[in-house]
């Protein structure tokens, strides 16, 4: 397991952040660093993700990802910016392939068996599930662990702080990426007051105790 992965696995939640500016999405870092979470997933959902991934990453004590990286074009570029590793919501072999020449780890999206048993036939055994609330939540992964006993989830999509500590619960899951934190209206409203606030919660959250 990479020295990122196993960072992934000891923050446990990763805010996924789409913002419409560099700025934004910088200021936010800050806060989710003051409310105790030292990692973060930026999205190619704007033109401004690459810019916004290099502000991140110049934020010290900060893991910045990349997200949605549907192309290996998209990869790169995150590589560029300083992203230290990439999510998508699927699996697309091209981009797996640029992840592996790049040595970034690279957290490909499924929602079924067959895709789970594709992405690992790929080399990938750290697998995001995409949309996590609609392919069945924690039962499916419940069902899924056992059979795939070398792969962990990152279970994103419809996770909030509801649901949060089911998650988390399943020992096969490494992380849970959530939008929850940093909504978009928050950014645009600048109110980095509050995603430090959800961002404490989360943590507190994930420190309940899980059973073994």
């Amino acid at each position: 397991m990479s020295d990122v992965i196993k960072r992934l696995a000891a923050v446990r939640i990763v805010p996924v952040l789409t913002a419409a500016d560099a700025d934004q999405a910088e200021h936010a870092c800050r806060a989710l660093l003051a409310g105790g979470l030292s990692a973060i997933e930026i999205t190619f959902r704007t033109d401004a993700a690459a810019e916004a991934i290099r502000r991140a990453a110049g934020v010290d004590g900060l893991l910045v990802g990349a997200g949605t990286v549907l192309s290996s074009e998209q990869l790169e570029q995150a590589v560029a910016a300083g992203a230290r590793f990439a999510v998508a919501p699927g699996t697309n072999d091209r981009v797996v392939e640029a992840a592996q020449r790049a040595d970034v780890p690279f957290i490909p999206g499924v929602a079924t068996p067959s895709e789970i048993e594709h992405a690992r036939a790929l080399g990938c055994i750290v697998l995001k599930v995409f949309p996590a609330s609609v392919v069945g939540g924690p039962a499916f992964l419940k069902a899924v662990a056992p059979v795939y006993p070398d792969v962990r989830f990152v279970p994103t999509g419809g996770v909030n702080p509801d649901n949060l500590v089911s998650y988390l619960e399943v020992p096969a899951v490494l992380a849970c990426g959530g939008t929850w934190i940093c909504e978009r209206k928050l950014l645009e409203d600048r109110r980095f007051d509050e995603i430090e606030r959800r961002a404490r919660e989360a943590v507190e959250l994930a420190s309940i105790p899980v059973p073994a």
